[in-house]
């Protein structure tokens, strides 16, 4: 027998924040629309009754996991923990690049640091430093990115342009490397 709860789990995990239509879930378990929303109410009543820290959530015709409300004093503390306060490198030069270039799409932030930065951005989202500020226009309207409040007062500044200025701070010169004066700047604000 398929355990279809397990599998609608495993999809809405990894759709993350962007969650799944019941169109998408219908497509995926190639079922019909009313079986689905039959998995789905199953989903959400073994999340009810069980003692487990997610919730099946609906938002817009959207299906995604959420954590339970009752438990947000701790994710809040762990979020807020001093062991989760450092930024990795990788963190610092994407949040670096959204910085200067804000609003800026993935794939803008992937070229100019040449990798991928999917783990930095979700770090940095977690950590509200960055956030979604709009869609691109053009086919896939990509997500753009830019800084908060929090990234504002994370280190010390009123408004953006507080920034240090970049030496040579022409767009080629950011793009070879010239971010690393943010880096200094702000690793000698977090010491």
């Amino acid at each position: 027998m398929i355990n279809w709860k397990g599998i609608v789990e495993a999809l809405l995990f990894a759709a993350g924040d962007e969650g799944l239509s019941l169109k998408q879930l219908t497509s995926v378990l190639e079922m019909a629309e009313l079986q689905t929303k039959e998995v789905l109410q199953d989903l959400n009543e073994y999340y009810e009754e069980s003692d487990r820290g997610l919730q099946l959530v609906e938002m817009a015709g959207v299906y995604q996991l959420a954590t339970k409300k009752e438990h947000s004093d701790y994710i809040k503390k762990l979020v807020e923990s001093p062991a989760s306060g450092g930024l990795s490198q990788a963190s610092l030069e994407t949040l670096a690049i959204v910085a200067y270039k804000q609003p800026i799409t993935r794939s803008e932030i992937d070229e100019v640091r040449g990798v991928k930065t999917e783990r930095p951005l979700q770090t940095l989202i977690s950590k509200a430093l960055i956030k979604e500020v709009g869609r691109a226009d053009g086919a896939g309207r990509a997500y753009l990115y830019g800084t908060t409040k929090e990234f504002l007062d994370y280190f010390g500044l009123k408004t953006l342009e507080e920034l240090p200025a970049l030496e040579g701070s022409s767009e080629e010169n950011f793009e070879q490397g010239e971010a690393d004066l943010f880096f200094e700047k702000f690793q000698e604000t977090l010491d």
